[in-house]
């Protein structure tokens, strides 16, 4: 084997347009130098980016051999969803807590939601302005917080449900403001831990300890509601991983518990809202997709046109851009090698964009996963991640943006309240609509019957 080349630097100059123009500023990175470079932010290791799918299933392989994710996401995560977190963990305690989570949110463990998320849609969708814009990104999070409240953490109670919508919605807000996220984790550690810092109301820190407690005290109640009172018919994801125990016959703790419910609030309530709008802002400005999707649903066609067009949304659009690993070994990647200690990183919105697998990358053809294509489009395909740490709750993102586009179609016809394109902005670690999808709505226009949804497992 020859020996490696070194891997292209790009400036940190160049590299920071990536906030505004993200797919554009790493197209003209991988076009100067190739399908790797490298990127050294500061107060981080040097991050690797690779930008084909086989060297991206190299990075993924490190899952079983050494390399780190949680230790990467720790350090900006873990005051929110603690250190028991399926995205801080890393090694045996995260493979643990992955054989105890995975059950509750695949096949059959998920499929009888499907009714349930289509009246949580339905519910919201009535309660639309009409004939005005709005951006739908917004509405969507009503509609996958409420699933996550019902589904995941299994609220009924109207009163406590009133409560911890609103508290979670706080939560999200602060957790997600940039002066609480660009804050030196060992600052942010020590104000969150000082109680002098804490009583001052003008750091990030306070709002966000205020609300995180008292979202901590509700879940802590429900926690302990659910210990007292068990119910073996209940099919929400707290019951089912109260009930659950690993190989020792060991169960989970209320920390553990705590942290995982938030993580799966953290990790699927934004990101597939986020993705059901760049559904519709895909949709709404390409109009033979929309026809066709549209004609097939009120024709009672199964899914598999509705399945294509979500998978193109989410090659045209990846909400989550990147998935960086943190090495323990050196990693050849093709002509070059990362060192131990760096961070190779899958980008994930240039993957889906190469043109050797996907042509036309900038086109919107869901038919790109049907027919004789579809096996290779599939393969590049990794919205989720991959590897061991392939994102648990991908079934139920991937059935939640089925049902609700659906019940959107069925229930309003939607144009954009602009017609030029919304560009992709970092909101975080992810790529969210310029103008959050901003749309106007009218009711279905009479004469439009659409058939019921079908039943069937993810």
């Amino acid at each position: 084997m020859t020996p490696p080349a070194p891997i292209p630097r790009v400036s940190l100059l160049r590299a920071a347009r990536y906030v505004v123009d993200p797919v554009g500023t790493f197209e003209a990175a991988r076009r100067r130098h190739g399908p790797v470079f490298r990127v050294d932010f500061p107060g981080f290791p040097p991050e690797v980016f690779v930008t084909t799918a086989e060297l991206a299933e190299r990075v993924y392989a490190t899952d079983a051999s050494g390399g780190r994710a949680g230790e990467i996401r720790r350090q900006f995560l873990e005051p929110l969803v603690g250190r028991h977190s399926l995205l801080t963990l890393d090694h045996e305690p995260w493979w643990r807590h992955r054989r105890l989570i995975s059950p509750p949110l695949h096949g059959r463990a998920i499929a009888r939601w499907r009714t349930e998320i289509a009246e949580i849609a339905a519910a919201e969708i009535a309660r639309w302005p009409l004939h005005t814009p709005f951006a739908l990104r917004d509405r969507m999070q009503g509609i996958t917080l409420e699933v996550i409240l019902r589904l995941v953490f299994g609220i009924r109670d109207t009163r406590r449900l009133d409560r911890l919508r609103g508290a979670v919605a706080e939560l999200i807000d602060v957790a997600g403001s940039s002066s609480l996220l660009l804050m030196p984790p060992r600052t942010r550690e020590w104000l969150l831990a000082s109680p002098v810092p804490r009583r001052l109301p003008f750091l990030p820190t306070t709002r966000f300890a205020r609300v995180r407690e008292a979202v901590d005290e509700m879940l802590y109640d429900e926690i302990a509601g659910r210990r007292a009172a068990p119910d073996p018919e209940a099919t929400d994801v707290l019951s089912l991983l109260l009930a659950a125990r690993d190989e020792d016959g060991r169960g989970m703790s209320d920390q553990e518990l705590r942290d995982e419910l938030i993580t799966l609030l953290e990790a699927g309530h934004e990101t597939t809202a986020t993705g059901l709008a760049w559904a519709f802002e895909r949709l709404l400005r390409n109009r033979p997709v929309l026809d066709r999707l549209t004609a097939e649903l009120d024709g009672g066609e199964d899914e598999t046109y509705l399945d294509a067009v979500v998978k193109e949304t989410l090659r045209s659009r990846p909400v989550v851009y990147d998935v960086p690993r943190l090495l323990d070994a050196p990693l050849r990647l093709g002509d070059h090698e990362a060192e131990a200690g760096w961070m190779p990183s899958p980008l994930i919105m240039l993957i889906h964009r190469d043109p050797a697998v996907y042509p036309e990358p900038d086109a919107f053809r869901p038919e790109r996963f049907l027919g004789p294509d579809a096996a290779r489009a599939n393969k590049a395909w990794m919205p989720f991640g991959g590897g061991r740490r392939y994102c648990v709750g991908a079934q139920l993102a991937l059935m939640e943006m089925r049902v609700i586009i659906r019940e959107v179609l069925a229930a309003v016809e939607l144009r954009a309240a602009d017609p030029a394109p919304e560009r992709p902005r970092v909101r975080h670690v992810t790529l969210v609509p310029s103008k959050r999808t901003r749309v106007v709505a009218r009711p279905v226009r009479s004469g439009r019957s659409r058939a019921a949804a079908p039943s069937r497992a993810v």
